[in-house]
C-alpha cells in the first residue's frame, strides 16, 4: 500500500545512530527525551521517505521535519559536496509563519555551531533564507549569488520563482519539500496552485525529493496525504502517515454566564459574560481569546479596558487580518515576550506562528467546527509537561447545544473533513502560462505531469484541451474583447501537438498576475435617487440578492442592483433586515459537526420520548458547567412539547408557520450553512416557479427559511419537485444572475489571466476588472455553456462556496427513506427556529432588541404549551 499509517515498530527513543555527533550532542544537551512526532519522523526523514506528520502545536513536529534535513547538509559539508543551492524548500500558508520558522531555525544552528566548536569540530556553514512578496530586490539578488540552502517560501512566490529565468537552476537538487499547515492549504485554491507548483518543481529536478506535510489537524488523513505526495503512474506515491494527534489531552469546557440563558436581560447576559472573562483572564498568566467576528475582537477589548482599565490598559492587544501589518507584528512580539496578558482575536492567530507561552484559550461563542476548536485551543500548553486548555463561553441555548458535541468531538478528536478542490480550470490556466514561460512542452507529456496533481489527477482530456485552447487564444471572438492568446499551440516535425510562449510579454504577465487570491475592494452605496449611503465589503455583497434588507449606519435599506463598484438600494426605515451585518464574517458550521449535532438531538429526543431526563447523561458524556447542562435540557423539552418531535440527523423537520399575509417555510436542516445555502437556493428556485413570484431567503447553519406569500404550497409536491430535477443544473440557474456569479467570474478570470491585475507596470482597479468580467462572461457563454471559465466559475460557486455534494446526499436519503421528514404547522416559531426566525430581523450588535424578541417568542409558545397541557 502506498500510504500507510507507521506503528510502533518504528518509534525510536533515541536519535539516529549514525547522526553527526554534535547534532546528537546539542539535542541531547537541550531535549530531555524525544516527543512523540519525533519518535516516529526523525528515522523516516533520515531514510528518504515521504511523511505526513499530525500532532499538536507546540509538540516539536517542526523540529521533528528539520533536524534531519539539517544533519544531511552538515553530512554533505563534512564530504565537501555542500554547494550552492537549494537542497531543502520550506513552504508555508502564512509569510509571517515563515519568518517565525526562519528565525526559528538561527537558534539550533546556532546552537549546534557553538557545541561543534567546543568539539573542536570545523562544522560547514548552512545557510537558510525567507524568501516571499515582501523579500527587497537586493536580498533576492544576493539569494542568486549565494543561494540559501534552506528555503523558506509561500505557495504564491514558488510560483515565481518556478519561472525566474536564473534562480530556477539553482533548485534542481532540491531533496525535502516542508509544507506546513498543510490542512490550512489543501482545502482552497492556494493548495491547488502549490499541488502543481510541486509537480512543476518535481519535473525539473534531477531526482525525486522527499514530500513532508505538517499539521495539527488533519482529516481525512489520507486524502491529505494523497493531497501532499501526488500520483505517479496513477497511483498514489509512497507516504508514511505519522498520527499522534491525540498525544495531548485537551482540558475543555462549555460554560454559561447565567443560569437562564433566555430570561435573563441582554443588559445581565453581557454583564455576566464580562465577568467571568475578567475572572478567567486573571486566574492565568496568559490568556488568547477568540472572537468569530473583526468587530467582536475591538469590542471586548475595549469592554475590558473599561472594565479594570488599572489592570488591563498595556497589558491587552487586539489582533486581526484588518489590523496593519506592523500593528499585528508588534502584538505577536508583545506576547512572544510576555508582555501581554491577554489578546483578542478572530481567525489571525489560529496558525502555528510562535506566541510564546499561553495557559488559556478561551472562545467567545461557537468556532463553528471541531478541527478549528482544536486548532485554536491547541495554542495553549505548549510546555511539553502541559495540556491545552480551553474554555467555550456560550450566550445562546443554540450555541450550547453546538458546542457541547463540538467539545465532545474535540476531546475524542473526532475531525471534521476537508474538501480539496480538484481540476480547477483557473489554476490550469494559470499554470500553462507559466510552463510555457519556461520550455516547450508537448501536450502529453504536460497533460500527464498535471495528472501527477492530486487536484488534476482525474482531469478529463477535453477539460484540458479546452483550457489549452483558451489560453493559446483559439477563440477569435475574445480578441474583440482584448483577451488573446499565451502561448501558441502547434504540430512539430514528428507529429506531435507542442506549445510555449507567445511574445516577450507573456513571461511579464504571468510573473506580475501570479496566484489564486482576488483583489478585494470596498463597493459605494448609493440609494436610486442619488444619495450616498457609505460603503460595503465584497463578500457581504456575496450574500445579498435583490429585496434582501440590511442594516448600514444604522438605517435599513433594500438592495437592489449593483453596476461595477456601485450598489444602488432604496431606503427601507419601516422594513426589518433580513441579512445581518456581520453575515459575512461569520465562520460556516462544518457538515460533520452538523451531522455530530444531528446524533446527539436523536439520542436525547430518545430519552425524552421514554420520559427520561437526559441531564445525568449529558453530565457524565460531555464537559460542560450545571449552567450549560439545564440550557439544553430546557431547550430540547420545550422543542418536543411544543411540536412533538426535534430535528435530528435522520429527521428534517419542515414548519410551516403562519405569519400574517406570509408563510415562514423553515426547514430544521443542521447541516451547516454551505449545505443549507445550496438546498435552499434549490427549492427557492422550484417554490418560485410553483407560486409564479419571487420568494425570499434566510440561511442559517441549522437550517433555512423560504418566505412564501400566504397560499396553498405543498411541502410534499414542492419536495417532489426538487428530487425530480437535475439537482446541479438548478442550482447553477439559480446563481446565474445573482452578484455571486458576477463577482466570481472576476475572480476565475483574473486567476486564469483572462482579466489581468496588472499589465506594463499599470493596476487594473477592482472596478475596471468587475466592469471588464461583465462583458466577458457574455462572451463565454456564447462560445461555450461549458468554456473553462465559466464552468470553474460555477464549479467554485457550488462546490466550495457552497456544498452541492453534501446537499444531494441528504436528498438523496430522503428519497430512499433512510432519512425522514416531518410536517408541523404554527402559528408561533418553535424554539429551534428562534434564531434563524430572529437572525432575519435583526441586527447582532442590537443585542437588547434581539434578547427581547427571543424573550417574547419564547413566552408565547410556553403559554401554548401550558394550554395544550392544561
Amino acid at each position: 500500500m502506498s500510504i500507510a499509517r507507521v506503528d510502533e515498530s518504528r518509534s525510536i527513543d533515541h536519535l539516529p545512530k549514525d547522526f553527526e555527533p554534535y547534532v546528537k550532542r546539542w539535542f541531547e544537551d537541550k531535549f530531555k527525551k524525544l516527543t512523540p512526532p519525533q519518535k516516529y519522523s526523525f528515522e523516516l526523514i533520515h531514510e528518504r521517505r515521504n511523511s505526513l506528520v499530525c500532532s499538536p502545536t507546540g509538540s516539536g513536529k517542526t523540529l521533528s521535519a528539520f533536524l534531519s534535513i539539517l544533519n544531511e547538509l552538515f553530512l554533505k559539508g563534512d564530504k565537501g559536496e555542500l554547494e550552492d543551492k537549494v537542497y531543502c524548500l520550506y513552504v508555508s500558508p502564512l509569510r509571517a509563519l515563515g519568518n517565525d520558522i526562519q528565525r526559528n531555525l538561527e537558534k539550533p544552528l546556532e546552537g549546534i555551531k557553538k557545541i561543534a566548536e567546543e568539539m573542536n569540530i570545523k562544522m560547514p556553514e548552512v545557510r537558510s533564507a525567507v524568501r516571499t512578496g515582501d523579500t527587497p530586490s537586493n536580498e533576492r539578488q544576493k539569494m542568486l549569488d549565494e543561494p540559501p540552502h534552506i528555503l523558506v517560501t509561500t505557495p504564491e512566490t514558488l510560483g515565481i520563482i518556478l519561472n525566474a529565468p536564473k534562480f530556477k537552476q539553482k533548485l534542481k537538487d532540491i531533496n525535502h519539500v516542508i509544507v506546513d499547515e498543510i490542512h490550512s492549504l489543501c482545502d482552497n485554491k492556494r493548495g491547488t496552485h502549490l499541488s502543481l507548483s510541486l509537480e512543476r518543481l518535481q519535473a525539473m529536478c534531477d531526482d525525486e525529493f522527499t514530500r513532508i506535510g505538517l499539521s495539527a489537524t488533519q482529516a481525512p488523513i489520507q486524502e491529505i496525504a494523497n493531497y501532499l505526495v501526488g500520483f505517479e503512474n496513477g497511483e498514489p506515491r509512497q507516504c508514511d502517515i505519522v498520527d499522534v494527534s491525540a498525544s495531548k489531552e485537551l482540558d475543555l469546557k462549555v460554560v454559561s454566564p447565567v443560569e437562564d440563558l433566555i430570561h435573563t436581560s441582554g443588559e445581565v447576559v453581557n454583564s455576566r459574560m464580562y465577568e467571568r472573562i475578567d475572572s478567567l483572564v486573571k486566574d492565568h498568566v496568559t490568556t488568547l481569546i477568540f472572537t468569530n467576528t473583526r468587530s467582536a475582537t475591538e469590542r471586548v477589548v475595549n469592554n475590558l479596558i473599561n472594565k479594570d482599565p488599572e489592570y488591563y490598559r498595556g497589558d491587552i492587544g487586539a489582533h486581526h487580518s484588518s489590523m496593519s501589518r506592523e500593528k499585528r507584528l508588534n502584538v505577536e512580539e508583545s506576547l512572544k515576550d510576555g508582555e501581554l496578558k491577554v489578546v483578542v482575536t478572530s481567525t489571525s492567530l489560529e496558525l502555528g506562528i510562535d506566541i510564546g507561552y499561553i495557559d488559556l484559550v478561551l472562545q467567545l461563542s461557537s468556532p463553528k467546527g471541531v478541527s478549528r476548536a482544536i486548532q485554536r485551543i491547541g495554542r495553549s500548553g505548549h510546555r511539553l509537561a502541559d495540556d491545552p486548555k480551553g474554555r467555550v463561553l456560550v450566550m445562546e441555548r443554540g450555541d450550547a447545544l453546538e458546542c457541547t458535541e463540538m467539545m465532545r468531538c474535540a476531546k475524542n478528536n473526532e475531525l471534521d473533513r476537508v474538501r480539496i478542490p480538484t481540476n480547477c480550470l483557473d489554476v490550469l490556466s494559470q499554470h500553462i502560462v507559466g510552463m510555457g514561460c519556461n520550455r516547450k512542452w508537448e501536450v502529453e507529456e504536460a497533460y500527464g505531469m498535471v495528472r501527477k496533481s492530486f487536484n488534476f489527477h482525474k482531469l478529463p482530456r477535453e477539460d484540458f484541451e479546452k483550457t489549452l485552447r483558451y489560453v493559446a487564444g483559439e477563440y477569435a471572438s475574445l480578441e474583440d474583447q482584448k483577451v488573446y492568446g499565451k502561448i501558441w499551440l502547434d504540430t512539430n516535425e514528428e507529429g506531435k501537438r507542442v506549445f510555449g510562449r507567445r511574445g516577450r510579454m507573456t513571461r511579464v504577465i504571468y510573473m506580475t498576475n501570479i496566484g489564486t487570491i482576488p483583489d478585494q475592494s470596498a463597493y459605494r452605496v448609493h440609494t436610486r435617487d442619488g444619495r450616498f449611503v457609505g460603503t460595503l465589503d465584497e463578500e457581504f455583497l456575496d450574500r445579498l440578492t435583490k429585496g434582501d434588507i440590511f442594516i448600514h449606519g444604522g438605517d435599513t435599506y433594500e438592495f437592489r442592483y449593483a453596476r461595477g463598484m456601485k450598489v444602488y438600494v432604496d431606503a427601507r426605515p419601516d422594513k426589518a433586515p433580513t441579512v445581518p451585518s456581520w453575515f459575512s464574517e461569520m465562520l460556516p458550521l462544518s457538515y460533520d459537526l452538523g451531522t455530530k449535532i444531528g446524533e446527539f438531538n436523536e439520542k436525547l429526543l430518545e430519552m425524552i420520548e421514554n420520559g427520561e431526563d437526559p441531564s445525568d447523561w449529558i453530565r457524565d458524556n460531555y464537559f460542560l458547567d450545571e449552567k450549560t447542562v439545564s440550557s439544553i435540557v430546557s431547550y430540547l423539552d420545550e422543542q418536543y412539547r411544543y411540536v412533538e418531535t426535534v430535528p435530528t440527523n435522520k429527521k428534517i423537520l419542515v414548519e410551516k408557520n403562519f405569519e400574517h399575509d406570509k408563510i415562514n417555510l423553515i426547514f430544521h436542516t443542521i447541516f451547516g450553512r454551505k449545505v443549507n445555502d445550496a438546498l435552499c437556493r434549490i427549492f427557492a428556485d422550484h417554490a418560485s416557479e410553483m407560486l409564479g413570484t419571487n420568494v425570499g431567503m434566510v440561511v442559517d447553519d441549522h437550517g433555512f427559511v423560504l418566505i412564501l406569500p400566504r397560499s396553498e404550497m405543498s411541502v410534499e409536491k414542492l419536495l417532489q419537485r426538487v428530487l425530480e430535477s437535475d439537482l446541479r443544473e438548478t442550482l447553477k440557474k439559480a446563481v446565474r444572475k445573482t452578484e455571486l456569479m458576477k463577482r466570481r467570474f472576476r475572480h476565475v478570470a483574473s486567476r486564469a489571466l483572462m482579466i489581468l491585475r496588472s499589465y506594463k507596470g499599470k493596476k487594473l482597479s477592482v472596478g475596471r476588472q468587475q466592469m471588464k468580467s461583465h462583458f466577458l462572461l457574455s462572451a463565454c457563454e456564447k462560445i461555450d455553456e461549458e468554456f473553462p471559465i465559466v464552468k470553474e466559475t460555477y464549479r467554485e460557486i457550488i462546490e466550495d462556496y457552497m456544498d452541492i455534494d453534501n446537499a444531494i446526499d441528504v436528498l438523496n436519503d430522503i428519497e430512499d427513506g433512510s432519512r425522514e421528514y416531518d410536517v408541523v404547522e404554527t402559528e408561533i416559531p418553535s424554539p429551534f427556529a428562534h434564531d434563524l426566525v430572529i437572525q432575519s430581523q435583526s441586527d447582532l450588535l442590537k443585542l437588547d432588541d434581539k434578547k427581547r424578541r427571543l424573550q417574547q417568542l419564547h413566552h408565547r409558545v410556553m403559554k401554548s404549551i401550558e394550554k395544550e397541557d392544561g
